[in-house]
Parts: structure tokens; sequence; C-alpha cells
């Protein structure tokens, strides 16, 4: 009954925030953010019947397509222009063909985080649009929804695993082709061959290995560079400041009964403090789903650190108001996630 309740309150938000004219930048915001807050429900797990979770997740993903169409019209500065939302229809039905929980629960994350940047870049659009012509800012807007980044694949994989790949095509590459082998010394010579390209190959990587690895750690150490202003989820913290002094200011946000400012203002002095601890790298461009992606190897720190993300995405992009025992429960979930951060 739970869970049905649930699904009916989620319907009811989506329904209202409906279009069927031209939206407002502003409004189709509001929707991506709903959405947002949305799409972890599908991932609720319970213990009533199978069949019920599946309907309730049907219902979701139907009112998810109907809140944002496959095309839209968006009203930008009198203006409008088409948008196209087809890549969270596809997404939906991924999500919806997908059988094992761990397929599913990639799937959320993976149109999560895409919405979340979608939200996070018409913010920047709207933050620098004073001034701005029409023109300027209809195609600011065009360019940002065509971005690569909110189509990240799985896929991809790392950075140093694409960097891996590369390197063992360009070794294989060097190799000759060998044609069919002939009888006698032919076998001989080709096998003596390739046995020469390893050897030249492997002792040219030696060699740029032993030249500059050694003069980089020397020049690392030479230069410590001091502390600067660093920018997290859009808050520009001090070179001195503490993710104590961060939580303290969260303390007394929820105190004066700001608790939706309160949860933001822990989950960044979380960041920080992950960052000075050098789990995770902080960078002015990243998102929240970055940094949770960073810690995803630590996997206690991942299920503590993952309720928290969608707790502060609830009710900071999706504009949910907060209560006494979110913040209660924000605040423990905080002090387990760093005791779990000290773990491998």
């Amino acid at each position: 009954m739970k869970l049905i309740l649930i699904g009916l309150t989620i319907v009811f938000g989506l329904a209202c925030f409906t279009r069927a004219r031209a939206a407002t930048v502003d409004d189709y915001r509001a929707r991506l953010a709903r959405a947002l807050a949305a799409v972890p429900q599908l991932q609720t797990h319970d213990d009533e019947d199978p069949t019920q979770r599946g309907q309730f997740a049907l219902a979701t993903i139907a009112q998810l397509k109907t809140a944002l169409p496959q095309h839209e019209q968006v009203l930008l500065t009198s203006q409008t222009i088409t948008v196209d939302n087809r890549w969270l229809h596809e997404a939906l039905n991924e999500y919806g063909k997908a059988n094992s929980e761990t397929e599913k629960s990639a799937q959320a994350t993976a149109i999560s985080e895409r919405l979340l940047a979608i939200i996070e870049r018409l913010d920047e659009l709207k933050q620098s649009s004073t001034g701005s012509s029409k023109d300027e800012s209809k195609a600011r807007l065009a360019e940002i929804l065509r971005r690569s980044e909110f189509n990240k694949t799985a896929s991809e994989g790392s950075a140093i695993g694409r960097l891996w790949a590369a390197f063992l095509r360009w070794l294989s590459s060097i190799f000759p082709q060998t044609k069919p082998l002939q009888p006698g010394g032919s076998r001989f010579l080709s096998g003596i061959v390739q046995i020469v390209v390893v050897a030249v190959a492997v002792g040219a990587i030696v060699l740029l290995v032993w030249r500059f690895v050694p003069r980089y750690f020397r020049n690392r150490g030479k230069k410590k560079k001091k502390r600067e202003v660093r920018i997290v989820l859009g808050e520009r913290l001090a070179p001195d400041q503490t993710s104590s002094d961060l939580l303290a200011q969260a303390e007394a946000l929820a105190h004066a009964g700001d608790l939706r400012a309160a949860i933001r203002k822990a989950y960044v002095a979380l960041l920080c403090e992950l960052g000075d601890r050098k789990i995770i790298s902080l960078a002015q461009h990243k998102t929240n789903r970055d940094y949770l992606v960073a810690v995803r190897d630590r996997r206690s720190l991942f299920e503590s650190m993952r309720n928290l993300t969608n707790s502060f995405e609830l009710h900071w992009y999706g504009s949910v108001p907060a209560e006494e025992n979110d913040w209660k429960a924000f605040r423990t979930s905080y002090h387990q996630a760093l005791s779990m951060g000290a773990e491998r």
C-alpha cells in the first residue's frame, strides 16, 4: 500500500506540471527538476508484490513522457524554439526493457545525470542572459540542449581504459602482417622478426619512462601550490574554509528554519571533506553525479553517498520542501558517509 501511495503522489505531481502550449524556460526547468526528483523513485524497493512495483514503474514512466513530450515549444525572450526530449523517451524505454536491477539502476542514474546536467546549464544560461540579444540567448539554449555531455553512456569507459586500449591498438599495428606460413626457413624468419619488433617497442617504452618519469616527479616536488579558491556546485569556498565551517553554517540555516538550504550546505561540506581527504577531486565544472561516480569503487561510501545525493537533488533541484526529519536523517547519513570514507 505504501508503494501505491508514493506512486499516486508522484503521478499527481507530474500531471500538475504538464504543458500543452509553449512554456517558458523557467517552466521547462521546473518540469525537468520534478522529473529529476521522480526518477529515483523508479528504483524504490519494497516488500510488496513485484507486480505492484512493476505497475508503479510503468505509471511513472508514462507520466514522465507526458510531462516532457518528445517535442515541445519553449518560449525564450519572446521567441519560441523547439526542444527535443526524445532522448528521455528512448532512455525510459531502455529502462523498461532492462532485466536486472543492476541494468535498471545504471539506466536510472544515466537519466538523472542528464536531467541534472540540463538543469545546471539552463541555470548558467539564465544567470548570463542579462544583456544578451534574443538571437544569442536562443542560440545558447539550442547549443546547450545539443551538447554531447547529455548523451554519455556507460560503454565509453574511463579515460585510462580508453588510453590503454589505444596503446594496445598501436602496439598491434606495428607487428608485420604475417602471410600464410611457408615451409622451411620462412616460418623461422617470421618469428625472429616479430621478436625483434616487440623488443624494440618495449625498449623504447622503457627508455621514455627512464628519461621522463623521474623528471616529472622531481618537478612535482619542487613547487607546492598554495590552496586557492574552490567552487563546488556553484558554492564559492575561501582557501581556508573547511568542511567543519560549512557544516556549522548548515546547522545555523537549519536552526533558522531554512532546511532546504541547510541540506545543500551540508552536501557541499561533504564534498569538501572528501576532497580534502583526496578521495575525490573538486572542480567547478563537475556535477554532484560526477562526484558520486568518482567513489563507485568504495562500495560502502558509494551507497551512503548515493542516498545523500538523492536527498539533495530531491530537496534542492526538485524544490521539494524539507522537514525536520529530512534534515536529521541527512545529518546522520553525512557522518556515516565520512566514517565510511576512511575505509577502502
